[in-house]
């Protein structure tokens, strides 16, 4: 294992409370495609905010609803939602091919469900946040503004990926198998859970979409519900992170519920 990679699985020990615990190359290997993930999975988030943004501004000049643009944004958030997949699934393989190489393997004590990993609070803030922002896009439909409404159809159908996305995401987290030879080991492979978990749930998505899209030919109340939401999340969040317990904390209550 190369100093540099020593040096940055140390420093995630220490930071979950294993301090004591050796860094390996097991754990080098997992958190490397989990930072080279995270990249990807911004990426992806960002080339289909640009792409959505152009269908719909290419779609700005039409009057009514026009099908052809929207079957692109169907397109595209299809093709988000397999990339998030299939990188869901590099991340698992990794794992998974890193843990055919150890000598021994240890299972969780315990079955692992949503409430243990992701824990109630997270998932009340994902559910409340995309439910925001789909009842703001719902309640823009009937204004008779054509540029609003498309926008408002634009938002509908990139919610429903995201949630779908985040489901199915959600539960290959929970699905995959511990890997890990020691007690240390199913620790750090739960906190991994727990940070997958959260970071899945985080509405980046979510409170981009009405806020780039919910425009039209005039401001009105739905921009300011959508800035209002994005403000409201945020804060949200942020008391949520801190009214619930770090994630090593989360990791350990996790593994010892009966």
């Amino acid at each position: 294992m190369r100093q540099a990679d020593h040096t940055e699985v140390k420093q995630w020990l220490t930071q979950r409370g294993l301090a004591d615990v050796e860094p390996t190359p097991l754990l080098a290997t997992r958190l490397a495609v989990r930072r080279r993930a995270k990249v990807a999975d911004s990426l992806l988030l960002a080339a289909f905010l640009i792409g959505a943004a152009l269908t719909h501004a290419l779609s700005l000049p039409a009057d009514g609803t026009s099908w052809l643009p929207l079957l692109v944004l169907a397109t595209l958030v299809v093709g988000l939602l397999v990339a998030q997949w299939l990188l869901g699934g590099w991340v698992r393989r990794v794992d998974q091919q890193a843990g055919g190489e150890l000598p021994r393997r240890v299972a969780h004590p315990v079955e692992l469900g949503w409430q243990a990993v992701l824990g109630r609070p997270h998932a009340v803030f994902a559910v409340a946040t995309l439910t925001g922002a789909l009842l703001l896009a719902l309640s823009v439909l009937p204004i008779a503004d054509s540029t609003l409404r498309n926008g408002a159809i634009v938002v509908l159908i990139g919610l429903c990926g995201t949630g779908v996305g985040v489901v199915l995401q959600l539960r290959q987290v929970l699905a995959s198998p511990a890997v890990a030879e020691d007690e240390a080991s199913l620790t750090a492979d739960v906190i991994m859970r727990v940070e997958d978990a959260r970071a899945l749930v985080t509405p980046s998505l979510v409170w981009s979409l009405p806020a780039i899209f919910l425009y039209g030919e005039s401001l009105g109340w739905w921009n300011a519900v959508s800035v209002a939401l994005v403000v409201a999340g945020v804060l949200a969040l942020c008391l949520v992170q801190f009214r619930t317990a770090d994630v090593g904390t989360a990791a350990r209550r996790a593994m010892a519920t009966r």
